[in-house]
């Protein structure tokens, strides 16, 4: 499962011309599921997301996590983190899960993070979206279980 966290400072995630998430202070995660991933992954790396240090404290340190600014996240499903560009030109994306056991880890993660207090809102599962967001920072981290 792979994560890439984005801070924000606002986000929205637009399906068919319609807000379907939007946020103020906090994450937006895209995630990637990949076909060994379990529940169990999902929820650590939720955890992991939630208590990662990387809002700034009032002496401008990294040394907050989403749980102590009390920050919202949107998750938006990213097949395509699992791209293999190895060859010629044209990624590959046979390395990314089935949408019948990547939705439902999606929502298991998303569940870990309201489970733990935060406020999390959803893209659409397998729709195009417009991800729009003022990326804090620009702070974003990637991270794999």
């Amino acid at each position: 499962m792979k994560a890439v966290l984005q801070r924000a400072r606002g986000a929205k995630v637009t399906v068919n011309g319609e807000i379907v998430a939007s946020i103020a202070k906090g994450l937006v995660i895209l995630l990637g599921v990949g076909p060994d991933d379990d529940p169990q992954k999902a929820r650590e790396l939720a955890e992991k997301c939630a208590r990662l240090r990387i809002f700034e404290d009032d002496q401008d340190k990294m040394n907050l996590s989403l749980l102590d600014v009390a920050g919202e996240a949107i998750v938006v499903s990213q097949f395509t983190l699992y791209a293999d560009t190895s060859r010629g030109r044209r990624p590959s994306f046979v390395g990314a899960a089935k949408p019948d056991l990547a939705e439902p880890l999606v929502d298991i993660f998303a569940a870990q993070l309201r489970e733990l207090g935060i406020s999390t809102q959803q893209g659409v599962f397998g729709a195009h979206m417009l991800v729009e967001l003022c990326n804090d920072g620009p702070v974003t981290i990637i991270l794999e279980l």
